[in-house]
């Protein structure tokens, strides 16, 4: 634990807190009866922990930004990619407690292990040190520039986001339409419809009909962030 609190730069006055976010649920159930808890609960509360920070940190350097851009930009850094890289550079993977069958299936390597890993220890942290110190590890590991900047760019890319939000269920079918311009051709304004599965979902505009594209696949996202 000593040198994963050197790679957090924090250490723990209560080093049970850490060992306690590496204990994967499979390994906690192969060791019922003991006082071995899983970091499910730690989760839980490190999601709510970095859910504030960075959402705090957005709010704060982002002051024109609105309410939909801020939970887009808070959604792509506290996803489970997001997460992973961050588990990655810390390598949490050699310090996970796994079940036997975790451990042959290769759970030390899987996204969401990892990432679930990554709130626990924020959680834990937060526990140890209070606020001040989960925001000073979670600003350092994973709100650097870069990181931003990568997730920023990710974000302005609407139609990846949007083929990633339906590919979650199987057999849906994108399609962008042309359906108007307007204007003057040195300042046409083009007009575009996504469709899911044949229904309309998004309408955009645009000086290209890629950017068009982009806007429609924003309003479409944008509904459904409102209808979840």
């Amino acid at each position: 634990m000593e040198t994963l609190e050197e790679r957090l730069g924090y250490t723990f006055r209560n080093k049970a807190l850490l060992r306690g976010a590496m204990y994967h649920s499979s390994y906690a159930n192969e060791h019922r009866g003991s006082d071995i808890q899983s970091n499910e609960r730690l989760e839980f509360l490190g999601d709510a922990v970095l859910g504030l920070v960075v959402g705090e940190h957005l709010f704060r350097t982002h002051p024109d930004a609105p309410e939909g851009d801020l939970t887009r930009m808070r959604a792509a850094l506290v996803c489970e990619e997001s997460l992973h890289e961050v588990a990655q550079s810390l390598g949490l993977g050699q310090y996970l407690k796994l079940g036997r069958g975790e451990e042959s299936g290769g759970g030390r390597r899987r996204p969401s292990i990892l990432a679930d890993a990554t709130e626990s220890v924020f959680a834990a942290v937060y526990l140890d040190g209070g606020m001040e110190a989960a925001r000073s590890l979670i600003h350092r590991v994973l709100l650097d520039e870069n990181r931003e900047e990568a997730v920023e760019r990710r974000r302005k890319d609407y139609k990846t986001a949007l083929q990633e939000v339906v590919q979650r269920k199987s057999n849906q079918v994108l399609r962008y339409e042309l359906v108007g311009s307007a204007g003057p051709d040195h300042a046409k304004v083009f007009t575009a419809c996504v469709t899911l599965n044949g229904q309309p979902i998004g309408l955009g505009t645009g000086h290209s009909k890629k950017e068009a594209e982009q806007d429609a696949a924003r309003t479409a996202l944008e509904q459904m962030n409102r209808e979840e």
